[in-house]
């Protein structure tokens, strides 16, 4: 067990239990990378998945729209905020493992951090240590959006160490769990589980120790901190690189490094992102997002698709 005994464990798998606390008009910028955007009008944090299925059950009672917000590392919510009920997910986390002569296998509830992922595979020395290293975000967001890295390690995505995936089903009202072949996996975009929300994962890889993972880790810590600007709130790569592209090459040769709207502003260090310098708002990012899609398409002719959930009212 990492992180959580296994009575507390056994609690976040609960599915007979009370309606959780629903708070009124909550701010939602802390609970985002970009720390930007604007009020919950209903919002509550499930501490296990019976109390998430009792407030999905409520929110369809009372006509009330229903937003899953996870991590908060690849959304920008709108500076008016979010009708409905919204459920943020960051108190759904703990860990399993196990191993047999071949595998160490881990499931982990979709509000555990990435990080936690991370020190499992570091502590066996093993390979996914190496693309989990520095990917911000839970293990929720990383279903969901495929979660990746450019550089050409392996694995280098979710896919490739995702062995099920449980997902709530809010048109069935029930637990499902596909298998990893049942999903449909593209760059950046997992499908085929929805209308539902990830609750736990299921993560699988062959054991044999890699010696210099643990270099290997560091050096990608390193190199991150050195070409990110990560001392600045941000949501990690705004584009998906096209074909044959970096999107952040393109935006820099365009000339859009430290364009700047407001608090909000093309980084310097990597044009792939978007930083906060302090006040920023949500137009703010957006419009620089659209200027930006808007220059590289003129100049390069080549369209810019961001990685980007847009929530709330826009």
């Amino acid at each position: 067990m990492v992180g959580r005994s296994e009575s507390n464990y056994s609690k976040l798998c609960r599915v007979n239990v009370s309606l959780p606390e629903i708070k009124k008009n909550m701010n939602l910028a802390p609970f985002t990378s970009w720390k930007v955007g604007g009020a919950a009008a209903l919002f509550s944090q499930p501490q296990n998945i019976g109390e998430l299925k009792e407030l999905a059950n409520w929110a369809e009672e009372k006509n009330q729209s229903l937003t899953i917000l996870s991590g908060g590392t690849n959304v920008l919510i709108s500076d008016r905020g979010i009708d409905g009920l919204v459920i943020q997910l960051s108190n759904l986390v703990g860990t399993t493992q196990k191993e047999d002569k071949s595998h160490l296998s881990v499931s982990a509830f979709a509000g555990t951090p990435k990080s936690d992922l991370t020190k499992i595979f570091l502590k066996k020395k093993l390979a996914p240590a190496i693309f989990l290293a520095g990917l911000p975000g839970d293990v929720g967001g990383g279903v969901v959006m495929n979660a990746g890295i450019g550089d050409q390690v392996i694995p280098k995505e979710f896919v490739e160490i995702v062995e099920w995936v449980e997902v709530y089903d809010l048109e069935q009202k029930k637990l499902r769990v596909y298998r990893k072949d049942e999903l449909k996996w593209s760059y950046r975009k997992c499908e085929g589980w929805q209308p539902g929300v990830v609750v736990q994962v299921g993560f699988i890889w062959p054991l044999g120790e890699m010696r210099d993972v643990v270099e290997k880790v560091f050096n990608a810590n390193r190199s991150r901190a050195q070409r990110q600007p990560l001392q600045l709130p941000s949501c990690g790569s705004v584009f998906k690189n096209p074909l044959n592209e970096k999107a952040g090459h393109l935006i820099e040769s365009a000339g859009l490094k430290g364009y700047r709207i407001g608090d909000a502003e093309v980084s310097e260090k990597h044009a792939n992102f978007i930083v906060n310098r302090g006040q920023a708002k949500a137009q703010d990012i957006h419009q620089i997002i659209e200027h930006v899609k808007a220059v590289v398409v003129s100049k390069f002719k080549v369209s810019l698709e961001t990685e980007v959930v847009y929530l709330g009212k826009w």
